[in-house]
């Protein structure tokens, strides 16, 4: 059973997933978990396989959403990006990292898509 915030969590990332799709992405998966952790959705736009990490707020408390990925999740993802690609057998494509706010204040949903948000993290 999903706690309330991992159902605004969810929430959040479905509704990601939707604007990427109108957006032109197309989805290849959601949650994507392995041992070396998560990404919350993967896609293709173009010629290009995305990465895409879902941060959703609703209030302003902690400050914007894209904000919260630090370093150190910038390389779990990163990880677990080179993972799936090898996994899948795509070494030669191209990649980026994007990452989708959404801010819910007053039932209004705010979506922004920060593309190649961040640089291949690794330690």
């Amino acid at each position: 059973m999903l706690n309330l915030r991992q159902k605004f969590g969810k929430f959040g990332e479905n509704l990601a997933a939707r604007h990427l799709k109108k957006l032109g992405y197309k989805i290849i998966c959601q949650n994507y978990r392995t041992k070396l952790g998560e990404i919350d959705i993967i896609a293709k736009k173009d010629d290009t396989i995305v990465f895409v990490e879902v941060k959703s707020r609703r209030t302003s408390t902690f400050g914007h959403p894209k904000h919260s990925i630090t370093l150190k999740k910038q390389q779990q993802i990163s990880k677990t990006a080179l993972y799936y690609l090898k996994e899948t057998n795509q070494n030669n494509v191209r990649a980026r990292f994007d990452v989708v706010t959404v801010n819910s204040v007053n039932k209004k949903h705010d979506v922004e898509v920060i593309k190649n948000a961040f640089e291949l993290a690794w330690k």
